[in-house]
């Protein structure tokens, strides 16, 4: 296990991340609802080495009863790409991203997501790290997404459309501001992690 400084293994507090700045993605957004522009996402995410990753579902008020996937989100540099299921298929194109070996797609409780996605269509993933399970082994006491961005990036993000429909044809701004937060998050805090040194992937 890699030594990490005893300030990021502490449990912060609610009251704590409330106090801290919010912040969300101000970058450019790419709603991805015909083939031709899910062509233009893959093209540009087949250069990249680190990309943000994350999935939205309908949320299920009934036991027994679970939603698939509606919302893949993507990362890069420069863009977040939100794939919306309702409109494009779960190609093989996102298929072959998932399984690059070469591109880290980085978020937290991504085992779960990438267990959804298969529930579409099989395929084997690679290079998929659950940025929960790196906190859990450096001994850290925050795992999820929000705590995780106080902690290491001192700032707070808003979770407030976590629970809204995502399998609406037509999002709300609040919807994809949030879509797009939570994978540029998960980017930042992996890029956070390989510069002190707690990852090397």
């Amino acid at each position: 296990m890699k030594n990490i400084p005893e300030k990021y293994k502490r449990k912060y507090s609610k009251e704590e991340i409330n106090a801290l700045p919010l912040r969300r993605y101000s970058g450019p957004v790419s709603l991805v609802r015909t083939e031709e522009e899910l062509e233009a996402a893959l093209t540009d995410l087949r250069n990249e080495e680190l990309i943000g990753f994350d999935t939205e579902t309908r949320p299920t008020f009934r036991k027994g009863k679970m939603n698939l996937p509606s919302l893949i989100q993507f990362a890069s540099q420069e863009t977040v790409y939100l794939i919306h299921l309702g409109w494009v298929p779960f190609s093989e194109g996102i298929k072959e991203i998932l399984s690059d070996s070469d591109i880290v797609k980085t978020g937290v409780a991504v085992r779960d997501d990438i267990k959804d996605l298969k529930k579409l269509a099989d395929f084997n993933d690679a290079a998929v790290v659950d940025l929960g399970e790196v906190a859990r082994e450096l001994g850290m006491e925050t795992h999820g997404l929000r705590n995780l961005a106080a902690n290491l990036l001192e700032f707070r993000i808003s979770k407030a459309a976590q629970c809204s429909n995502w399998s609406n044809l037509e999002l709300s701004r609040q919807q994809i501001n949030y879509a797009a937060t939570d994978a540029w998050v998960s980017r930042e805090i992996h890029l956070r992690m390989r510069e002190l040194g707690l990852v090397t992937f």
